[in-house]
Order: structure tokens, then sequence, then C-alpha cells
């Protein structure tokens, strides 16, 4: 509002200035004619110098006045025009029809940042001219400031996904049934925070980079790319050596909400979305990243720390991979029957058959440590089950008690902690102290569960106070 009253007063000013300087034209031109009239009107053909003087004044005036019209600039579409124009032609003037009428001006001042909260919508609307202007105009009436646009192209209609800054009281119940009134459909609305502010191009850079730098992010990759969504690696070969069947075309499949990816390493990737179907643009991102996967080829992060225990050893933390199977299997031969029972819940002479499932980075990632001499005394796994993150720990017989599992736990909600997890979730059983000890020494919020001797641990990630920073964030800074 301020700018169109700033805008009117220079226009009166412009206008005050232009009228003083005619007037002085006008004063100054009669004068001369005055002078002219005097000089010529005394002379025996003076009058009829005069007369054509006059006609040819009146010519270049009538010339000047068509050329002037002619050849002037019309002014620009105000915002309201603009909004109700064509929606469906370039992607740059439904930008500028959201930009000018989500500009709060009949109902009220825009509301402070502290007084606001961020929104991510997705609607579908028809793809008709006017469409996107009356979706900004009902937004307009409740505040509500569009940040970013993205439009995905359908066979019919078209998806419109928002980025908003709403007033903090507004509901997303109330802002549901006013994008449905205004014609939009299917309509989707969840929470945002400032990561979301983020332009799309570099959100994507960033999570490729991510997928780049360490297998196991690739799944997290697609979650965050395509949102709340429940994903599945599926195996070509299960854990009993049989063939799975499970595969899918090079090009990836798309069903509306549901899509299949080729799994690099082998098998199916799938991705569901019951509450939204994915658009052809996702399909091609997420099929992207995967491809960038398959290029890359198998890889997980060397970094490695050694620590002390209180007992004087010192201990090698590190990441890892199907490379380390063969240590793996040696390390479940020195363990006892008790130990692998507690950690696998069912038959001890199918504990090896796990291990190649476990160390893959598909299904999540993997910590282990070593002693001195190079030897593998424990695994901690981090493991993607659907929505929900699994953690696992297996220590040896001669190693337990000196605080190993406490730390490859900690270390592994650390990495679900920036993996962006609510919540993490053991499975062991009632008797199994030690696992019930490290999960109390966390300090969160703990849920359990005990059905027929097995007990379920949730530990809820939320409650963290500061989350921490991917790796490749942590260089960047």
């Amino acid at each position: 509002m301020t700018d169109v009253t700033s805008a009117k007063t220079v226009r009166r000013a412009h206008h005050w200035r232009r009228d003083v300087t005619e007037l002085a034209a006008l004063f100054t031109a009669v004068a001369v004619a005055d002078a002219i009239a005097n000089l010529i009107g005394h002379q025996p053909d003076g009058p009829y110098l005069l007369i054509a003087s006059a006609v040819a004044l009146a010519v270049t005036a009538a010339f000047h006045t068509w050329w002037a019209r002619r050849h002037s600039h019309a002014p620009p579409p105000t915002g309201f025009d603009l909004a109700l124009g064509d929606d469906s032609a370039a992607p740059s003037h439904r930008a500028a029809a959201a930009a000018l009428v989500t500009t709060p001006t009949a109902a009220g001042p825009a509301p402070s940042p502290e007084d606001t909260v961020l929104w991510r919508m997705r609607t579908t609307v028809r793809d008709i001219p006017g469409s996107l202007a009356a979706l900004c105009i009902a937004l307009a009436r409740h505040r509500v400031d569009i940040l970013t646009l993205q439009t995905h192209p359908l066979a019919e209609g078209t998806v419109d996904e928002f980025l908003l800054r709403a007033p903090a009281p507004l509901q997303a119940q109330q802002l549901s049934r006013a994008i449905s009134a205004a014609g939009g459909g299917s309509t989707w609305i969840e929470r945002a925070d400032t990561h979301d502010l983020v332009d799309a191009p570099t959100r994507i850079l960033g999570l490729a980079t991510r997928t780049a730098l360490d297998a196991a992010e690739l799944p997290l990759a697609l979650r965050q790319l395509l949102g709340r969504c429940t994903i599945h690696s599926l195996p070509a070969v299960s854990i009993t050596g049989r063939a799975t069947g499970e595969t899918a075309p090079v090009e990836g499949v798309l069903e509306e909400t549901v899509m299949r990816l080729r799994d690099p390493s082998g098998g199916a990737i799938t991705v569901e979305r019951p509450y939204l179907p994915f658009t052809p643009t996702e399909f091609a991102r997420a099929r992207a990243l995967v491809e960038l996967d398959a290029r890359l080829g198998p890889r997980v992060p060397r970094s490695e720390q050694v620590l002390t225990l209180p007992e004087g050893n010192e201990i090698t933390v590190r990441r890892a991979d199907r490379s380390d199977l063969e240590a793996a299997r040696a390390m479940h031969d020195r363990c006892s029957e008790q130990t692998l029972r507690l950690r696998y819940h069912g038959p001890v002479r199918d504990a090896d058959r796990y291990l190649d499932h476990l160390l893959s980075p598909r299904f999540g990632r993997t910590l282990a440590v070593q002693t001195a001499s190079g030897r593998l005394v424990a695994l901690g796994h981090l493991l993607w089950d659907g929505d929900e993150t699994e953690v696992a720990l297996l220590v040896e017989d001669d190693w337990q008690r000196r605080g190993i599992g406490s730390e490859l736990l900690g270390r592994l909600v650390t990495l679900a902690i920036e993996a962006g997890c609510e919540s993490v979730y053991a499975v062991t059983q009632a008797s199994n102290t030690g696992m019930v000890a490290a999960m109390r020494s966390l300090s969160l919020p703990l849920d359990y569960q005990i059905e027929e001797g097995t007990l379920v641990i949730t530990a809820r990630l939320d409650a963290t106070p500061v989350r921490s920073l991917p790796p490749y964030e942590q260089a960047g800074r």
C-alpha cells in the first residue's frame, strides 16, 4: 500500500511541473506571435503570410498528434488484469500473476515473520485460463504469501505446488477449504521448514551430492525428493538364496501413486505414496538419482575414528559394507549361540545368511568396530524399514560390557537424526538387559511394547534439540 501511495504522489508532482511548463510555453508563444503579427501585418502581403503560417501550424499539430498516438507505449497491465489473464501461458506469467494477487491489500497488512508458519501445498486445477488466478486470489484473502510456485502439467489438468507463508492462526483445514472453493482438487498440505526455502534446483543438487558420497543415501534422497512416501528395496535374491523375481524395466514404471525403479545392485526400488499421485517430473527426477547411483557403483565413506575404552584398549569405529563379509562371518563363529540368538531372534544356523543383506548399503548403514590388530568385534546396523528405522547391535562375547554397544548405538542414532528420521526402534528379548540399558542411555523418550517375550523399544528422535548436518553440509561450512 505504501508503494501505491508513493507512486500517486510522484505522478501528482510530475503533473504539476508539466502544467507550469506548458503555461510558460503558452505565454512565450503568444508574445512571439504578437511580435511577428505586428511586424508582418503592416506590410502589403502581411495578411496572406499570417493565414499561410496558421495553416502550416495546424497541419504540423495534427501530424504530431497522429504520430504520438501511433508510437506511444501502452501502460503495463494492473495486477488484477494480469491475474485474470491466461495462466496457461508461459510459467513466468503464472508466477507474475501469483506475485501480484497475493499482495495483502484489502485483507490488511502482511503479518510479521514471527506470526507466520510455512506450508507446502499441492493441488490440481483444470488447465484453463484463470484457474491459477482463482487460487492466488483465495490465498490473498487469507493473507497467505506465495514464496515459490512449481507447475507440473498432466494429461488432464495441472498440478501446482506452492511453498506458502501463512498467518499462524490459519489452520490447514481452512486453507484446504479455501483452495477447494477456488477450484483446486486433490489438495495436499503439510508443514514446511526453513530447509524448504531452498529453490528446487539447489535442493536436487544437494540430494545428488549426498547420493554420490554414500550409496546408503539413495533411499533417503528419494524420500526427501518426493515427500512423505514409503520406499522398499526389494532384492533380486532372498536371504535363502532363491530368486525373488523382483525387477523393473531400465526406464522404470510409473503407475499414479506407485513407481518402480531398477535397483543398480539388483532387484527393484518401489516407492509408494497413496495420498498423492506422482507427476512425470517427480518420476524423471527419481530416475535420474537412481541412474547416478548406478554409474557411481558401490561406495561408502571410508572415514574412521580411534577411541580409547575405559580399560585403556583402543578400538576403531568405521563404516562397513559387503567387503567386510568374511570378517563378519568370522566374528559370528566366535560368538556364542546365546549372543546370536539375542541378536537374530531365530535359528542360529541361519545367522550368516543375514549378513549379506545387513552389510548392503541399499538397506541401511552399518558401523563396524575393530581392534588394534584389525579383528572385527562388533557391528551396529541402522536399517531402513519402509517408513520406520531399526537399530540392531552385535558385540562379540569377549568384548561385551565394555561400553562398545552404547558407543555404537549413540552413533547410529546420530546417523538417524542426520537422515531426518523421526524415531528408531530396536527388537530384542525382554531378557536382553544389555540392549535395554543401551537404549536407556540415549536419554530420549522411549516407548516399550512386549508381545510373547519380544520387546520392541522405540526412541523418539523429534525430541532432540539440535539436528546434525549431513557430512557434505559440514564440509561446506
